[in-house]
């Protein structure tokens, strides 16, 4: 999903580069983090970096309609420490050496206060290291992969559903059906990325021991933008159910060739995509979304602080109604509202401290409590699956027996197998 490309910088540059680190180590938790205190009335200035452009613009944009939302409603309340929230957001072009770049520039020369995690485990990862170097807690929503969490770093916090735990309640609610409804067949695709094919992984060594025989198996290169004959392999396995690791522009060309080939899969599950709401509708039309699944840890309905508020704020702004919006948002938005909150109990900007009040602390947020492990990890969320159904998104959670059963207050039954095309 993101063009791989190296730079190789001049031995001046590097210095350059050593010098801002040192200069950053000295005024770490000064200029960074608070040295001018609560009398100050200058704006809290938060840098981020986004994928405007490339691979992940859908979502990128996404996130900063999240970003902006959280901003608008905190300066309506008062600001941060009593003073003023700003955003300074750059594009990273979805470039992983970008937005590398573009954070030691946010910290090093624009000397933000504080910075705002990026979209993807691909370019959470890349940051999360040059943050990192800073001293900076980097408190994100989309970077949720398990290499993330393999760096060993202290100052990395993902507010949602680890990446991993995506699909395993689908999962297992495919292996506790009884033997004679439960699909024998299962295709998986995905993307080779950090973010998408764990899920996989993990889905697969549910369902291959109950039973459910893999007839498809597809790793494809991040920098695909020709799904045709991925989509042309999973028809021809013509397994029973397919899960596939994507997002918008994959998952959108395979529900197209579907359609077209007259392919209906008893489920039709993907890691990302159709959670994108109007995008989704819009790139694949109203009419054959449903039945599609995917997984998330937020619905629009959900009692959780600050929702109804954010749902009411985006549709002032952006229009539509509830269900399209994108999940993007509000993992944008709890990163805003979890650190704000932490930096409101240590009463300023020093980033030791609020990495260490992170660290220790529980929190809300319009996904639900929010509390990290060592590793940075949110213990507390969960894995919702969602079924498009009739134009809306409907959520459901696994009971006892592992049989998934809608969300109060909905009563809609989960459709399998899903309605042909």
């Amino acid at each position: 999903m993101n063009k791989r490309k190296s730079v190789t910088r001049g031995s001046a540059l590097a210095c350059v580069g050593v010098v801002a680190m040192m200069l950053s180590a000295c005024s770490g938790s000064g200029a960074a983090s608070g040295a001018h205190g609560g009398k100050s009335t200058s704006p809290i200035t938060i840098g981020v970096s986004l994928s405007l452009s490339g691979d992940f613009s859908a979502d990128g944009k996404a996130f900063q309609q999240g970003y902006q939302l959280w901003a608008a409603d905190i300066n309506a309340k008062g600001g941060l420490l009593g003073r003023q929230v700003k955003l300074d957001i750059v594009n990273d072009a979805s470039s992983p050496v970008q937005v590398a770049t573009n954070y030691q520039k946010l910290i090093s020369v624009d000397h933000v206060d504080l910075v705002f995690g990026p979209f993807s485990t691909l370019l959470t990862k890349a940051a999360s290291q040059v943050v990192n170097r800073y001293g900076y807690a980097f408190v994100e929503g989309a970077g949720g992969g398990p290499s993330v969490f393999t760096l060993g770093l202290h100052n990395v916090f993902d507010v949602s559903l680890p990446v991993a735990n995506n699909l395993i309640s689908f999962a297992k609610w495919i292996a506790a059906m009884p033997a004679g409804s439960r699909p024998q067949t299962a295709a998986y695709a995905t993307e080779d990325d950090p973010f998408t094919a764990p899920q996989l992984d993990a889905a697969r060594a549910i369902l291959e021991p109950a039973g459910v025989k893999t007839v498809y198996n597809k790793v494809y290169p991040s920098e695909t933008t020709d799904y045709g004959p991925i989509a042309a392999g999973i028809i021809s396995a013509k397994a029973d159910i397919v899960l596939t690791g994507t997002l918008l522009p994959d998952v959108s060309a395979f529900v197209k060739q579907f359609v077209q080939q007259n392919y209906n899969p008893k489920a039709f599950i993907a890691t990302a995509g159709p959670d994108q709401g109007t995008q989704f509708i819009t790139n694949v039309g109203a009419n054959h979304t449903e039945g599609i699944m995917v997984p998330n840890g937020w619905y629009p309905t959900e009692n959780t602080p600050g929702n109804a508020a954010m749902i009411a704020a985006y549709i002032k702004a952006y229009g539509g109604d509830a269900s399209g919006v994108s999940s993007d948002v509000p993992e944008a938005f709890s990163v805003g509202q979890v650190t704000a909150d932490a930096v409101t109990k240590i009463g300023g900007l020093d980033q030791t401290k609020l990495i260490s009040e992170l660290h220790n602390g529980t929190y809300d947020s319009v996904q639900g409590k929010v509390k990290f492990d060592s590793t940075g990890q949110n213990t507390l969320a969960f894995a919702y699956v969602f079924q498009w159904q009739k134009g809306a998104l409907v959520p459901f959670q696994p009971d006892s027996s592992q049989a998934l059963s809608p969300v109060p207050p909905s009563t809609s039954a989960i459709e399998y197998p899903k309605a042909n095309w």
